[in-house]
């Protein structure tokens, strides 16, 4: 809107600013909704390599050091609830390096599908498919894993040589029904369980803060990763404790288990309801710290991963 004077022979023209239209119009564009792709540009800040990586790495270093815990949780589920005194002390860390390297390829294979399926598919559909996919890797380690632990085998080498020459490939996924029945369901509960909370802890501290978080703090996803795992780990234990005695029946003396179903019918009938759940406290034990390490040594490589790409990105826009 401008005003036109005349003073003699010129006109001067002058602009008059509508104070009404700009009072109005500044806290309406202030409360415009603006799109967030804050989120979305960091999961693209990750290649499928580096998401790999990242998942892989967390995986691995956390079951390592988890690993005596772990195998507390096998002697108490197996039939025989085999003791230290049974098996000696060594079992604690027999097969904790070897086997744990299996834990890279897991931790992988579960956040990269995760991660690049989580935007078109929805949390439900990509932690079912990461858990799947995982499973080619994870029974295998399971079995050779748990077989050490209960003294069938020695070495890891005895264990991967003995099974493949009397049991073929098979051998390596012995119990495999129950290990995905309770793979499948506990990673769709812990990683479902976790992108809702990390959603609602994201846009909680957004509103108190009133600035867009990307990602959490380690203590939140140490939180996070308990709670997550925990849930998880209540439903499925009974699908846990299944697979353990199928794949460590050969450390026992008594009638092999013909199926899973046979499985669970001779222990609901010889040992009752509380049977699967044995086992339930040295694996809160041993879940809950490993999602939690795992899910915050995720959350510092992904970072770290991210913070390097853009170094990278800043010097190749520099240099041109």
């Amino acid at each position: 809107m401008t005003l036109v004077k005349s003073h003699g022979s010129h006109l001067v023209v002058t602009p008059v600013v509508n104070r009404r239209m700009t009072m109005i119009s500044t806290p309406t564009a202030s409360r415009k909704p603006i799109r967030d792709v804050s989120n979305k540009s960091e999961e693209q800040a990750l290649n499928i390599q580096q998401r790999l990586l990242a998942g892989g790495m967390s995986r691995g270093i956390s079951q390592m050091i988890l690993y005596p815990i772990d195998a507390l949780r096998t002697l108490k589920q197996t039939r025989d609830a085999k003791t230290l005194a049974d098996v000696g002390y060594k079992a604690l860390v027999r097969g904790c390096a070897t086997t744990s390297s299996f834990a890279f390829f897991i931790g992988s294979i579960q956040f990269a599908i995760f991660g690049a399926t989580r935007d078109t598919c929805g949390p439900v559909v990509s932690a079912a498919l990461g858990a799947c996919g995982s499973c080619l890797v994870s029974v295998p380690q399971e079995v050779i894993k748990q077989r050490l632990i209960t003294g069938v085998y020695s070495s890891f080498r005895q264990a991967v040589s003995t099974i493949y020459k009397t049991e073929g490939i098979a051998g390596f996924y012995s119990a495999w029904r129950p290990t995905v029945l309770r793979n499948v369901p506990f990673v769709i509960t812990t990683f479902t369980a976790m992108d809702l909370m990390k959603e609602y802890i994201l846009s909680a501290s957004s509103e108190d803060d009133s600035t867009k978080r990307n990602s959490l703090t380690v203590v939140e996803n140490l939180a996070i990763g308990i709670s997550s795992s925990l849930i998880g780990a209540t439903l499925t234990h009974p699908a846990d404790v299944i697979k353990t005695r199928m794949m460590t029946q050969a450390a026992s003396k008594a009638v092999p288990y013909s199926s899973a179903i046979d499985c669970a019918q001779v222990m609901l009938r010889t040992e009752g309801v509380k049977s699967f759940y044995s086992g339930f406290p040295q694996r809160c034990s041993y879940m809950g710290p490993l999602w939690a390490l795992q899910f915050a040594l995720n959350g510092r490589f992904t970072q770290a991963i991210k913070k390097r790409n853009m170094k990278k990105d800043n010097s190749a826009e520099n240099s041109q």
